[in-house]
C-alpha cells in the first residue's frame, strides 16, 4: 500500500508561500542592495563587499547553533514554527534598516550602520527563520512524496517572488520618487509583505506529535516501515534522549556531537558545498543589473531576463515530483538536468559576446529548466542525508541537518555579492558613469556570463558523487 498522506493541498501551498517572505529578504537584497549602496548612498563597492564577507564569519557559527536550538525546542506550536514566526519580525526590521542608512552620517558611521544591520539580519533573524522553515519539511509529514511536493511548491513561490521583485522594483522605485526616498519606501512595502505572508505560512501547517514522528509502525497499514521508507523526521532530536532497541535511554547529545555527526556525513558536505555554489550562482546573476545598465544599456532588461530565467524554473518545478517518481529517484534526474544547464550556460556566453539578446534569453531559459529538478527536490535530498545519519549513527538531528539550507543561502549569497563588490572595485567601476572603462566592461562579462557557467560545471561534478539514495537503500538492506 502507498504511504500515508498527512497534508492537504492548502497545507502544501500555505507552507510553500513562506518562501515569498524568504525571498522578500533574499531576492530584494541580492539584486538591489549593492547598487543602492554604491549609486545612491555613494559607498565603496570593495569596502561593502569586505564587510559582507566579514559578516559571514558570524553566520558560520549561528547556523548550526540555531539548528541545535530548534532540535531542543518544546512548545505548544512545536519545534520549528515558533522560531519561524518570531524571527521574521527582526528580518523585517533589518530590511528597512539597511535602506535607511542616513545620508548625512560620515563614511565610517555609514559602514558601521550597514555592518550591524546586515549581520543581525543574516546571522540572527534570517538564520532562525530559514532553518525553522526548512526543518518543517521533516516535521509536518512522514510521506516522501509530500516532501518533494512541498519542496517544488516552495521553490515555485521562491522563483515567482524573485521574478516579481526583479521585474517591478526598478520602475516601482522611480514611481515612489526615486533616489533614497524611493528605495526606502520600497523596502518598507516589501518588509510588510514578508511579515504578513510568513505569518500565514506558519499557521498553515501543524507539526506532528513527537510520538508520531518517532513511531516505526504505520497506524494506517499496520506494517513496520523499512529503514529506507522512514524519513528524516521519525527519530528523536538533538538534546533529547532516544530509546534504544532494548527500551533503554541513550544519553543526550548536544551541539558538538551533532556537528560531528554532520561533518562525518559526506553527502551532507556535498549538499552544503552545492548549496553555497547555487547561491553564489544566483547572487552573481542578480548582479546583472550592472550588466544590463552598462553593457546592454537598459536596467529594466533585468526584469526581462528574470522572466526568461524564472518561468522555466517554475515550469520545471511543477513536473519535478512526477519526474522523480518516473525516474525512481532523484540522482539521474538531477545529474542529467545539470548537464543540460551547463551546456546551455556555455551557449549563453557565446550569445552574450555576439550581443544577441534573444539567444541569451533562450539559452538562459533552457539552462534554468535543467536546473529546476535539483531546486525542487533539494529538501528531499537533505532528508535522505538525515536518513543516512540515522542509519549509520542511530541518531536524528533534523534541525541541525537543515542548517545547511540557511548556511548555504547566507554564505553563498554573501560570498557572491561580496565577490561582485570586490570585482567591481578592482575593475575600476565608477558609480553612475555614462561610460565605464574597458576593464570594467570586461569584468561585467566575466561576472554575468563566465562565473555562472563555471559554477554549474562544478555542481554537475558534485552531483556525480551524490548517491545518497543508493547508499540508504544498501544500508537498509543490511539491517
Amino acid at each position: 500500500m502507498g504511504e500515508r498522506k498527512y497534508l492537504r493541498w492548502y497545507n502544501k501551498v500555505g507552507y510553500g508561500s513562506g518562501d515569498i517572505a524568504g525571498n522578500v529578504v533574499y531576492a530584494f537584497l541580492s539584486s538591489f542592495l549593492m547598487i543602492f549602496l554604491t549609486d545612491t548612498i555613494g559607498m565603496n563597492a570593495g569596502i561593502v563587499g569586505t564587510l559582507m564577507m566579514v559578516s559571514k564569519l558570524f553566520d558560520g557559527v549561528t547556523d548550526v547553533f540555531f539548528g541545535s536550538l530548534i532540535d531542543k525546542t518544546r512548545s505548544r506550536m512545536g519545534k520549528a514554527r515558533p522560531w519561524m514566526l518570531w524571527a521574521y519580525i527582526g528580518c523585517s526590521g533589518m530590511i528597512v534598516a539597511l535602506f535607511f542608512i542616513p545620508v548625512h552620517l560620515g563614511d565610517a558611521a555609514q559602514y558601521v550602520w550597514f555592518f550591524i544591520a546586515y549581520t543581525l539580519l543574516n546571522a540572527v533573524f534570517y538564520t532562525a527563520n530559514n532553518i525553522a522553515y526548512s526543518a518543517l519539511t521533516a516535521l509536518v509529514t512522514k510521506n516522501g512524496s509530500e516532501r518533494v511536493q512541498m519542496g517544488s511548491i516552495r521553490f515555485m513561490f521562491a522563483f515567482g517572488t524573485s521574478l516579481f521583485i526583479q521585474t517591478i522594483t526598478v520602475d516601482a522605485v522611480k514611481a515612489l520618487g526615486g533616489g533614497a526616498a524611493g528605495w526606502r519606501a520600497m523596502a518598507m512595502i516589501y518588509a510588510v509583505i514578508g511579515l504578513v505572508v510568513n505569518t500565514i505560512s506558519v499557521f498553515s501547517v501543524k507539526e506532528l506529535p513527537e510520538e508520531e514522528l518517532n513511531e516505526n509502525v504505520s497506524r494506517d497499514e499496520g506494517e513496520v516501515d523499512s529503514p529506507a521508507g522512514r524519513d528524516a523526521s521519525e527519530g528523536g532530536v538533538a538534546g533529547e534522549p532516544e530509546r534504544s532497541e532494548s527500551g533503554g535511554k541513550e544519553e543526550k547529545y548536544g551541539l558538538r556531537v551533532a556537528a560531528k555527526m554532520l561533518f562525518s556525513n559526506k553527502y551532507y558536505l556535498i549538499i552544503c558545498v552545492m548549496y553555497v555554489l547555487m547561491q553564489i550562482f544566483t547572487a552573481t546573476l542578480n548582479m546583472g543589473i550592472y550588466f544590463m545598465t552598462y553593457i546592454l544599456g537598459n536596467a529594466s532588461l533585468l526584469g526581462v531576463f528574470a522572466w526568461a530565467i524564472n518561468i522555466p524554473l517554475i515550469v520545471g518545478l511543477v513536473f519535478t515530483p512526477i519526474l522523480v517518481k518516473r525516474w525512481r529517484g532523484m540522482y539521474k534526474l538531477n545529474l542529467m538536468g545539470y548537464i543540460l544547464a551547463t551546456i546551455c550556460r556555455g551557449l549563453v556566453i557565446v550569445a552574450g559576446y555576439m550581443g544577441n539578446i534573444p539567444l541569451m534569453l533562450l539559452f538562459s531559459g533552457m539552462a534554468s529548466l535543467g536546473m529546476s529538478p535539483l531546486q525542487g527536490d533539494l529538501n528531499a535530498l537533505i532528508a535522505e542525508c538525515s536518513e543516512y545519519t540515522y542509519l549509520t549513527k542511530g541518531k536524528r538531528i533534523d534541525g541541525t541537518m537543515y542548517s545547511c539550507t540557511s548556511l548555504g543561502v547566507k554564505i553563498g549569497g554573501g560570498i557572491g555579492t561580496a565577490f561582485a563588490g570586490w570585482l567591481l572595485a578592482a575593475s575600476g567601476y565608477v558609480a553612475n558613469a555614462a561610460v565605464q572603462s574597458q576593464s570594467c566592461i570586461n569584468m561585467l562579462y566575466v561576472m554575468y556570463l563566465w562565473i555562472p557557467m563555471v559554477i554549474n560545471l562544478i555542481i554537475t561534478v558534485l552531483l556525480v558523487k551524490l548517491k545518497v539514495e543508493q547508499a540508504n537503500a544498501a544500508l537498509a538492506g543490511e539491517s
